[in-house]
């Protein structure tokens, strides 16, 4: 089995290998937590919808 690369919390940013935990890819359930509930607050959001063309600029 390959071993789980270095990535970056997505909430903290430190480095480690996070998908390698339960509750990757963030480095800490606090972490996790704490992402969670910008997403409650609609902190984060996504501002558009999504159309087909958004995933044929990603495949390319």
């Amino acid at each position: 089995m390959k071993p789980f690369p270095e990535v970056k919390c997505p909430q903290c940013r430190q480095k480690g290998h996070w998908l390698a935990v339960e509750w990757g890819p963030f480095c800490s359930r606090r972490c996790k937590m704490v992402d969670l509930g910008k997403w409650f607050e609609e902190s984060n959001k996504i501002s558009e919808p999504l159309n087909p063309e958004h995933f044929l600029e990603e495949e390319q």
